[in-house]
Order: structure tokens, then C-alpha cells, then sequence
């Protein structure tokens, strides 16, 4: 990342690899790689956030561990993947408008907020925010109806509601019955969700490497140590380390909302089926359940997939970056 210093007394001693920004890039390699890496971090970590959709959903509570190996005994361990392929089909387009939203904001907002005198610290912090925050909004005009299918295709097995063939037959149920807005139900409280928890993980990670990184100078400077240039092994531990930090805070912080909105996304409303259940009701079923902790439902999985799918991510989107960048002998 473009941390010229974590503190000012560190600078001297630590010299940071130099960001690669939105003009640096390869387009057509930063998107082609992007989707053959992180189709594969996908598939890896999608049976952790299907444990955690079947939690969110149940109204007996199971711990995770019994949760996946319900899934397994009744489905095979091909059950951990339910909806994988449906899901897959609508990650490329979305990390595409992702990635893209998010470098173009960064970069401009960084710039914009560095020309109007803000410390470089702060300037990063904001535009990791801002630029987290777009680029959630931007991808969920694509994520949220495949979020929607993919969810009926997880949980199917285990309720009595009507069962789905594949993506595509749940794409045209789901339309026949709802209208196309059955696609973006949960939209609004997905917004809520998802732009936050990018907002507050982006702008964690931001303060979270600088803190790793002083923390190094620190330790360096009392080992009279005068300068070092981290390897790239270094910086992939000191990013690694941050983004999961990061990780765990978002979870946490978003965790209430994400539980709504899966439910809503899932359950069809037996009672009021035209208009679905709204999110007082969902809130109020919830409560009912289990009480307010029952809005915490899924957070062991959540917690280990975001803090997971974090230091997986964010190590992948460096290392892509750096493949994917025009001038790689000045990196």
C-alpha cells in the first residue's frame, strides 16, 4: 500500500513498496486474472458462508461444525457447494464492478482529500472509506439477485418451501412469483449492509497497516536497525495480518444486518405472500426465536469467513495488482 510511513519517526526505517493505482494498471489482465483468481478464493471459502446461511435461517439453532456435518450427512459433501455454480456466474461481473469502482474512488477521493490539506494517514483512511463504500453499492445492482438464488439453492434442503432445480429455475420461479423485484428483495437492507461493512473494513485496514507498520519500526528502531525494504513476503504477512483484523471488526459491527437480510432474502412470507415479510417482522421473528442474540446467529462462520475471505482477498488483490501492473521492473 502508499504508506510512506506508519509514524513519522519510522519513515526512516521502513520503506514501503509504492501503491499501484487506476492509471498503472493493465485493464484487460487486471480484470482476466481478477476472474480466475478469485473464482478459485471463491470456491474455497464458499462452504463456510453457506454453514453460515443455513445458521441464519435455522430456527434450531446448531453450532457450525454441526451445522456442516448435517449438510454433509444428508447431501454429500457436495451439499457444501448447493448454489456454488449460480453464485459463481454473478461474482465475475460484480468483482468486476467492484474492482473497478473501488480503484477509480480511491484514487480520485485520495487525491482530492491529500490537495485539501488532510495528513496523509487521514487522506487514505477516507479514501479507502469512501472508495469501499462505492464500490459495495455499485456491485449489489448485480450481487443481490444472484445473492438471492443462490440462498433459496443453500437452504432448500432443509425447509419445507418449494424446491429449485437449479439457478436457473429458481431465476424464473422466483420471477413468476414475485415480479422481478423478488430478485432484489433485501436490496435496500443489503446496501445497508454491505456499504458500511466496506466502509468501516476498508478504512480499518487502511489504519490497521499503519499500525502493523509501526509497530515494525518500532521494534527495528530498538534493535538499531537504521533503514530496511520489507520483502514481498513481509508486506503479504503485514497485509495479511491487517486485513483480518479488519475483518473481524466489519463482522462483528455489520453482523445484526447481515442476519436480517438473509432472512429476508430467503423466507417467502407464507403469511403475506405478495408483499413478503418486512424487516420489522423479520426483526420481531427473530427476537421471538432466540431472543436479541439471535440477530448473532452465524457469527462464528461470519467471523472466520470474513477474517478469512479478508487476508485471502486482500492478498490476492495485491498480488493481482502487482501482476497486473504496466511498469512491473519499477515494482
Amino acid at each position: 500500500m502508499n504508506i510512506s510511513a506508519a509514524e513519522e519517526e519510522s519513515a526512516q526505517e521502513i520503506h514501503i513498496p509504492a501503491d499501484i493505482d487506476w492509471e498503472m494498471l493493465d485493464k484487460s489482465k487486471f480484470f482476466f486474472l481478477g476472474a480466475a483468481l478469485f473464482s478459485g478464493v471463491s470456491a474455497t471459502l464458499y462452504p463456510v458462508v453457506l454453514v453460515k446461511t443455513r445458521q441464519q435461517v435455522a430456527q434450531v439453532q446448531l453450532s457450525g461444525i454441526g451445522t456442516a456435518f448435517s449438510i454433509v450427512k444428508h447431501g454429500g459433501f457436495q451439499g457444501l457447494y448447493r448454489g456454488f455454480g449460480t453464485s459463481l456466474m454473478g461474482t465475475i461481473p460484480a468483482r468486476a464492478l467492484y474492482m473497478a469502482a473501488l480503484e477509480v474512488t480511491k484514487s480520485n477521493v485520495g487525491s482530492t482529500t491529500v490537495k485539501l490539506g488532510f495528513p496523509e494517514p487521514t487522506a487514505a483512511a477516507i479514501a479507502n472509506a469512501v472508495a469501499g463504500l462505492t464500490a459495495a453499492m455499485v456491485a449489489q445492482l448485480v450481487w443481490t439477485p444472484i445473492d438471492v438464488v443462490s440462498q433459496r439453492l443453500m437452504v432448500q434442503s432443509s425447509s419445507s418451501q418449494c424446491r429449485y432445480v437449479n439457478g436457473i429455475d429458481a431465476f424464473r420461479k422466483i420471477v413468476n412469483s414475485h415480479g422481478p423485484k423478488g430478485l432484489y428483495r433485501g436490496f435496500g437492507i443489503s446496501i445497508l449492509t454491505y456499504a458500511p461493512s466496506n466502509a468501516v473494513w476498508w478504512a480499518s485496514y487502511s489504519v490497521a497497516q499503519r499500525f502493523v507498520w509501526g509497530g515494525i519500526g518500532c521494534y527495528l528502531k530498538g534493535g538499531g536497525d537504521e533503514t530496511i525494504r520489507p520483502d514481498s513476503k513481509t508486506v503479504m504477512a503485514v497485509q495479511g495480518a491487517s486485513a483480518a483484523m479488519a475483518g473481524g471488526i466489519s463482522a462483528l459491527i455489520t453482523m445484526p444486518l447481515d442476519t436480517i437480510k438473509t432472512r429476508l432474502q430467503v423466507l417467502d412470507g407464507e403469511q403475506n405472500r405478495l408483499r413478503g415479510p418486512t424487516i420489522g417482522q423479520t426483526v420481531r421473528n427473530l427476537v421471538k426465536e432466540g431472543g436479541w442474540l439471535a440477530c448473532y446467529r452465524g457469527l462464528g462462520p461470519r467471523w472466520a469467513s470474513m477474517s478469512i475471505s479478508a487476508t485471502t482477498m486482500i492478498t490476492t488483490y495485491e498480488f493481482l495488482k502487482r501482476l497486473s501492473a504496466k511498469n512491473q521492473e519499477g515494482l
